[in-house]
């Protein structure tokens, strides 16, 4: 007679297949733009950091075109730039890219998005993805403009969503973004 199998969350196994530790570096096939560091720590709902995230991050170039073949908008496009970065968390639950600032992307309706880039956290736990968006302090003018931004009307929620620029290491701006997915200080995630 068949045994029934345990209840379990799917994963993690992540470092086992999807680690691809040269991924983190979204600059590295020469692209233009301000090379900056996105870094920060996953934490779960008891605010221990998760040592076995995945995180995929998705932007513009500096000019703020998608290397994606759907955007045909009549920009420049930085050829070399992969608009797309994977890593893992390392024990401390730690992650860290490197990229350009993104340039400004045009909405369909005429309006501008500020400086951003998509991020993807999958975890252990976790039986979706969840997604937010990473904003610049340093791009207040942008941000008070940016329809996303400006439709979170809460102040500690919004504040979820801005990276802080912290320390400057080898002439590149270090934005610190940490992601807290459950609890005190939630992440703000988007319906996507």
């Amino acid at each position: 007679m068949p045994i029934p199998t345990g209840s379990q969350t799917i994963g993690p196994f992540f470092r086992v297949e999807l680690d691809r530790p040269a991924w983190s570096d979204l600059t590295r096939e020469g692209a233009s733009g301000t090379a900056i560091v996105i870094e920060g720590t996953v934490f779960d709902g008891d605010g221990t950091p998760v040592p076995d995230a995945m995180l995929e991050l998705w932007q513009a170039d500096a000019n703020g075109h998608y290397a994606h073949p759907d955007d045909d908008r009549p920009l420049p496009a930085d050829l070399h730039f992969r608009g797309f970065g994977r890593v893992c968390t390392d024990d401390a639950g730690h992650y860290a890219f490197r990229t350009v600032l993104p340039g400004a992307a045009p909405e369909a309706d005429g309006t501008t998005q500020a400086p951003h880039a998509n991020l993807t956290i999958f975890a252990r736990g976790l039986l979706k993805r969840v997604v937010t968006r990473i904003y610049f302090a340093d791009q207040a003018a942008a941000n008070a403009h940016d329809p996303l931004l400006r439709s979170v009307s809460d102040e500690r929620v919004r504040r979820t969503l801005i990276a802080q620029p912290v320390a400057s290491a080898d002439g590149l701006i270090v934005y610190r973004f940490d992601v807290v997915l459950q609890g005190e200080g939630e992440t703000a995630f988007l319906a996507v």
